[in-house]
C-alpha cells in the first residue's frame, strides 16, 4: 500500500494522551487527518485534543478506555469509525510497566503490565482488523522498543510485554502476506524517550527512575511512526543509533550483552537523587485525570530533538516507493495511446 498524497485519513491511536502517543497525535494532526485519541486519564487527553486541533486536524475525538479490556477497546473503534469514517491507521502505544527487581514484582503487577502492554496491542490489532480487512486496506504500526529483542535489569515485566508484541506480530504480518490482503502491519522499534513515563510508571527503586541514554524527544519518536505509517511495507523500524547498535550486539553476541547490563544496567536507569514518596503511579489508576503531562518528561536537557540515523533510514525506506513510482510513470509513457475516429 502507498501512501496516499494529500488525503486526510481516519487514525486512532492508543495511549495518546502523553509521551510518543501524545506526539502521534500532533504529527498526525498536522497533515490534516482525522483523530480518535485513546487513553484513561481525562485532563491529558483533553490537552491532547487541544494540541491536536491546533496543529490542524480536520477533527478530533477523545475515548476514554482502558486497552485492558477488550470490549472497551472494540466500542471505541466503533466510535471512531461511526464519527470520522474508516479507520486508515491503527497506532498501538500504550503501555504500562513496574521498575523493579524481579523478586519484587507481585503477581497482579505481572498480569496488570502484560494485560495492558501486551494483550492492548492484540485487542487494538483486533479491532482494527475487523474493520480493515473487508475493506482491503489499512495500516497498523506497533510502537516497538530495542526491549522488544533485548530484556533489560529492573524491567523483566516491560521487556517480556514486548518480546510478545513482536512476536504476535511477526505471526500476524506472515498471515496477511499469505492471504493476499493489502492491509499491512508494521513495528517501530524505539531508542530512549523523553516522555512522562519515568514519573508514573510504579517503581520500587530507591532512586529515581532515567531512560539510559542517549535519550530523544517524543517527536522524533511520532516522525518515525507517521513514516511508518506511509511506508508499511517494511516489516520494522529501529530509530536512533543506539537501538540500531543494541539489536545488533544482542543478534551477535547475546551472552556478552548480558554481562555488560548486569554491570552497568542497575546504575543506567537511575539517578542519584532519591525516589519521592510522593511520586504518582498509573499501573491501575491514570495519573493525568485530573493534571495534564504532556509530550516530554522531566529530561528535556538531555533529549535529542533529531536522529541522523531515522533521517537516513526513512530516505532508503522510501527509495522503494519512489522507485515503483518512478517506473509507473515511465510505464505509463510507453503506454500505446488511443487513435482517435
Amino acid at each position: 500500500m502507498e501512501p496516499v498524497e494529500a488525503v486526510r485519513r481516519t487514525v486512532v491511536i492508543t495511549g495518546a494522551s502523553a509521551g510518543i502517543g501524545r506526539a502521534c497525535a500532533v504529527a498526525f494532526a498536522a497533515r490534516g487527518d482525522r483523530l480518535a485519541l485513546i487513553a484513561r486519564g481525562r485532563a491529558g487527553l483533553n490537552a491532547a485534543v487541544r494540541d491536536a486541533e491546533e496543529a490542524g486536524a480536520a477533527q478530533v475525538i477523545a475515548i476514554e478506555a482502558d486497552v485492558a479490556d477488550a470490549q472497551a477497546v472494540e466500542a471505541a473503534a466503533a466510535r471512531a469509525e461511526e464519527e470520522l469514517g474508516p479507520i486508515d491507521v491503527w497506532v498501538n502505544d500504550a503501555f504500562a510497566s513496574v521498575f523493579a527487581p524481579f523478586t519484587e514484582i507481585t503477581p497482579d503487577e505481572y498480569r496488570r503490565v502484560t494485560e495492558v502492554t501486551y494483550l492492548g496491542y492484540v485487542y487494538g490489532t483486533q479491532a482494527a482488523l475487523k474493520r480493515m480487512l473487508p475493506s482491503d486496506r489499512g495500516v497498523i504500526v506497533q510502537v516497538g522498543s530495542a526491549i522488544a529483542y533485548r530484556g533489560i535489569p529492573l524491567q523483566s515485566a516491560y521487556s517480556g510485554a514486548k518480546h510478545a508484541i513482536q512476536g504476535f506480530n511477526e505471526a500476524l504480518r506472515c498471515e496477511l502476506l499469505a492471504s493476499g490482503t493489502r492491509v499491512r502491519t508494521t513495528m517501530v522499534q524505539m531508542p530512549a524517550v523523553n516522555t512522562p513515563q519515568f514519573d508514573w510508571v510504579r517503581s520500587r527503586l530507591s532512586k529515581r527512575a532515567q531512560p539510559v541514554a542517549p535519550i530523544y524527544q517524543s517527536e522524533v519518536a511520532a516522525r518515525a511512526v507517521l513514516f511508518a505509517a506511509d511506508h508499511p511495507r517494511r516489516r520494522e523500524y529501529w530509530v536512533g543509533g543506539s537501538t540500531v547498535a543494541t539489536l545488533l550486539a544482542n543478534a551477535i553476541v547475546p551472552g556478552l550483552l548480558d554481562r555488560y547490563l548486569a554491570r552497568t544496567g542497575f546504575d543506567s536507569q537511575q539517578e542519584d537523587r532519591p525516589r519521592r514518596a510522593g511520586d504518582p503511579d498509573n499501573l491501575f489508576e491514570p495519573v493525568d485525570a485530573g493534571r495534564d503531562f504532556g509530550a516530554h518528561g522531566r529530561f528535556d536537557d538531555r533529549a535529542a530533538a533529531r536522529s541522523r540515523q531515522q533521517r537516513a533510514a526513512h530516505v532508503l525506506g522510501a527509495l522503494p516507493a519512489a522507485v515503483r513510482r518512478a517506473a509507473g510513470r515511465v510505464q505509463a509513457g510507453f503506454a500505446p495511446r488511443a487513435r482517435r475516429v
